[in-house]
């Protein structure tokens, strides 16, 4: 785990991906988004949650699916 106790930020920047990453949020590109995200060694309910906080994704609290 090379990205290990880093924030998003220190690995899209260490990775060379903030530009890509920006770019991809300006497009609202979810594709590419989770590509980069997924290259960073985020997990799954980590990008999750980024795209919910992007505006990307709803939660499943905004579709009813949680009480």
């Amino acid at each position: 785990m090379k990205y290990q106790g880093m924030t998003v930020n220190e690995r899209l920047y260490l990775s060379g991906k903030l530009d890509d990453f920006d770019k991809a949020v300006a497009q609202k590109n979810t594709t590419e988004i989770i590509k980069i995200l997924i290259a960073v060694e985020l997990t799954e309910s980590s990008i999750d949650e980024i795209l919910q906080y992007l505006k990307l994704k709803e939660s499943k609290k905004e579709n009813g699916l949680e009480a």
